[in-house]
């Protein structure tokens, strides 16, 4: 079995950059607040970590997909076969409990 290949394609590439970028953004925000006690504390900087996801979010929503590799191949549709037993027509008598 051949491994999956992986997209290429600019969204993905952007959006693949998300979890480095976080890391590295949390690790500046630490860092900063070790190094400058009151003025950069985690407290006061936790926004530039939103910004950072939403601006990752938005270069990937608008970039293009030209060359996107789905994960999913697509399966064809199959239609039932047609019932082999014509339906039976309920007697007067069904659902009585015989």
């Amino acid at each position: 079995m051949s491994a999956p290949s992986r997209c290429t394609c600019r969204r993905c590439t952007i959006r693949g950059l998300m979890g480095p970028a976080v890391i590295t953004t949390l690790g500046i925000l630490f860092l900063l607040s070790e190094l400058v006690h009151g003025e950069f504390s985690f407290m006061r900087t936790y926004p530039i970590l939103l910004i950072v996801i939403g601006a990752i979010l938005l270069g990937s929503a608008v970039a293009p997909m030209d060359g996107h590799v789905s994960e999913t191949p697509l399966v064809p549709q199959i239609t039932p076969p047609p019932p082999s037993n014509p339906p039976v027509a309920p007697t007067p008598f069904s659902g009585q409990g015989r």
